[in-house]
């Protein structure tokens, strides 16, 4: 069931869908392996579907917590990062059984020549001008703040405004920058996003958007003096480009925007992009759905086709943060669970668009139910019953009756709910039909009681309909849990 479509050089265009790109000033945790396993489980979905795609998953390198990092580790920014990303961010790719396409780092050269010629025909444009900037400043959040982001404090910060994200006062900066022309895309954004509802999701990510484009769009400062560690400004080079105006270029740059067309990068540009899918925090929603396609807007190029903006997992009833010592390593679940039910849990449990709580106690009591006496038990119970009546040779089925017809119909209508919930990123809905078809089988075990069959030689056409049925019903939950549990359907 493929729904490929043709991209401008007339090839398939790729299923292009892309993570947030990990910031690296520290160790990966729980919320970050949430948001990679969800764009895993979709790519692998499409795949199974029969259609190209392209998964992109990467970090962020530049700005100025890195820099004060990897000051106060006493190494240079190169090698702060060069570790993390060495140490940290590649292995928690292959505990959560990612199978990424591609991994962009923004120190790499490729990135940094593309974004430096983005810049630059932005700058042709006529949408970049240089003034002075004085602000607010979350050096957490790498983000200007406007007067309304801000909070009261409390405590310490009795009488100040603090950042809500990080609750600390922001840094007030003082600097001639380069700034990006926001204010002139506000009309244009707000009719792309009136034509393209479907571009923002949830539908509560699309009102929070659709709110603040109405309330008006300021100039933002694009570039950086008192920051050394980025990509620099091409025609000042003594500033460097705002983080995240680097950062956001990722997934275009990755893709080879600003390649020769007729070079394989060039090629690979126009069968991926635009991206389908950028998955994102909704902490860093207005990036990519307000700044972001601005700033494709200001160069001329396409506009990603959904920005997706996921809950916060919750410990606690706490955002998790490594600040705030909430951050559990996905290592901690998965050498416990396996990467399988890690999968199965975060994607299950949770809506996916809507915050979620984690605790051992939920995590353990639905492996149990659902995969350890659900689908587990019914596996082993196949298993051992074609091992004891038919000497491990899988039977035909030659007595079909109403019973085994109900679960063939059921199979159909689950595979046709658990495709259209999945590839609406409804994975909570997809992943509860085929458990329920799991159910449904359990069920039909135990009305049909072969171990009763196996009795009498008299019913062994029947006896062997029965485990057939089993063990096809097993064959495809394999296939529609694949793209969640790899390992174990592999198995």
């Amino acid at each position: 069931m493929s729904s490929a479509v043709a991209s401008e050089s007339g090839a398939e265009k790729a299923f292009y869908l892309t993570t947030p790109i990990y910031y690296v000033n520290d160790a990966p945790h729980i919320g970050h392996a949430y948001t990679t396993t969800a764009g895993d489980v979709l790519t692998r979905w499409h795949r199974q579907r029969g259609e190209k795609v392209w998964f992109l998953t990467g970090v962020d390198e530049h700005g100025t917590k890195v820099q004060r990092a990897a000051d106060a580790g006493g190494v240079t920014p190169q090698q702060w990062v060069d570790n993390l990303v060495e140490n940290e961010w590649l292995p928690v790719l292959q505990t959560v059984d990612a199978a990424n396409d591609d991994f962009i780092r923004t120190t790499e050269p490729r990135h940094a020549e593309r974004v430096q010629r983005f810049w630059e025909q932005v700058r042709e444009h006529g949408f970049v001008y240089s003034a002075p900037y004085e602000g607010p400043y979350c050096v957490g959040c790498e983000e200007f703040k406007f007067a309304a982001d801000l909070a009261p404090g409390t405590g310490e910060y009795e009488g100040q405004q603090i950042c809500p994200v990080h609750g600390r006062p922001c840094e007030q900066l003082q600097e001639e920058n380069w700034f990006f022309q926001l204010s002139a895309f506000t009309e244009r954004l707000i009719a792309h996003y009136e034509a393209n509802p479907e571009a923002i999701q949830p539908r509560s990510a699309y009102n929070e958007v659709m709110s603040f484009i109405r309330g008006g769009l300021a100039d933002i400062s694009m570039s950086r003096s008192s920051v050394s560690w980025g990509i620099p400004v091409p025609w000042e080079p003594s500033q460097v480009i705002y983080v995240w105006f680097d950062a956001l270029l990722n997934y275009a740059t990755a893709v080879g925007y600003g390649t020769d067309p007729s070079s394989p990068e060039g090629e690979q540009y126009a069968n991926t992009w635009p991206a389908d899918v950028h998955l994102v925090g909704k902490d860093i929603l207005r990036f990519h759905a307000v700044y972001w396609p601005a700033m494709l807007m200001a160069a001329g190029a396409p506009l990603p086709r959904k920005v997706f903006a996921h809950g916060w997992l919750l410990v606690g009833g706490e955002k998790m943060s490594k600040s705030k010592l909430t951050g559990i390593a996905p290592s901690q679940i998965i050498d416990h669970f396996g990467s399988d039910a890690f999968r199965y849990y975060f994607l299950r449990a949770i809506a996916f668009g809507q915050d979620g709580s984690f605790s051992w106690e939920d995590m353990s009591a639905r492996y149990t139910s659902e995969l350890a006496n659900g689908l587990g038990n019914l596996a082993s119970r196949a298993t051992a019953m074609v091992g004891r009546y038919c000497e491990g040779i899988l039977p035909a089925a030659t007595a079909d009756g109403e019973a085994e017809r109900a679960l063939q119909e059921l199979l159909v209508s689950t595979a046709a709910n658990a495709d259209a919930a999945m590839v609406a990123l409804d994975f909570s809905t997809g992943i509860t039909a085929v458990k329920e078809f799991i159910e449904a089988v359990n069920g039909y075990v135990t009305e049909q009681e072969p171990w009763v069959l196996a009795k009498d030689p008299a019913n062994r056409a029947r006896l062997e309909t029965v485990l057939y049925t089993i063990c096809e019903s097993l064959r495809a939950v394999a296939v529609l849990y694949n793209p969640l549990m790899p390992k174990k359907m592999q198995e």
